[in-house]
């Protein structure tokens, strides 16, 4: 077992992955990750879309890679992206060492998990339906905030639009899954397939084979 200060990447490979995957996930909300190692297996979280305000009916949306360790782990911290990715800059090409940033951040989503077992299997949903789904939101997002808009502004836009369901969907899924699957780099370009959907009490999990897109349902799903 390493020690908790450090994890052991498999190879160059999953460092880049997790590079790509941290500057992703800084360009939707530059907010916090949180790194979950047990055993042999690192699962990184990122929040796209929450609640700004009590009691805004806006569904938490998280996305989630998994990545292989070369060295058993047990770390389950919530550290800030920049400081990840500020250790990443610093690692070479070949390096596979990541040291966890010791400074750790507190905010909402991170102190609540999604279930680990009990899902049941939904309605799959395509791509292709999630790729135009986040492209039209995007454009819409942007026709609504000026450029000179405040946080409140835009936050209440983009909760307005990425809160909303989606159309033609037997689930209850969010257009903000859509944007936090194609922004995070989950959704293959041009592909056909399709995203697999389970579901667990308020939760429900569209898996795809880059990553996941979880869900926590506000109250209601306009």
């Amino acid at each position: 077992m390493t020690a908790s200060n450090e994890l052991i990447l498999a190879d160059p490979q999953v460092t880049a992955d997790l590079r790509t995957f941290v500057v992703r996930a800084r360009a939707a909300d530059d907010g916090a990750v949180r790194l979950q190692a047990v055993g042999s297996v690192l699962a990184a979280y990122v929040c796209v879309l929450r609640p700004r305000a009590l009691g805004e009916d806006v569904p938490t949306v998280l996305g989630m890679r998994t990545m292989p360790l070369a060295a058993p782990a047990q770390v389950d911290t919530a550290v800030s992206l920049a400081s990840v990715a500020d250790r990443l800059a610093r690692m070479g090409e070949t390096d596979t060492v990541l040291p966890v940033p010791p400074v750790t951040v507190t905010e909402s989503w991170t102190g609540v998990g999604a279930p680990r077992s009990g899902w049941e299997r939904g309605a799959d949903v395509s791509f292709k339906l999630l790729e135009q789904a986040a492209h039209r939101g995007i454009k819409e997002v942007a026709a609504l905030v000026p450029a000179s808009s405040g946080a409140p502004v835009v936050n209440t836009a983009r909760g307005a639009v990425w809160g909303r369901r989606l159309p033609d969907v037997a689930a209850a899924i969010p257009a903000g899954a859509a944007f936090a699957a194609l922004t995070l780099g989950f959704l293959p370009a041009g592909a056909d397939g399709q995203a697999a959907v389970f579901h667990c009490g308020r939760w429900t999990r569209l898996s795809m084979p880059r990553g996941h897109v979880l869900i926590r349902s506000a109250s209601v799903l306009g």
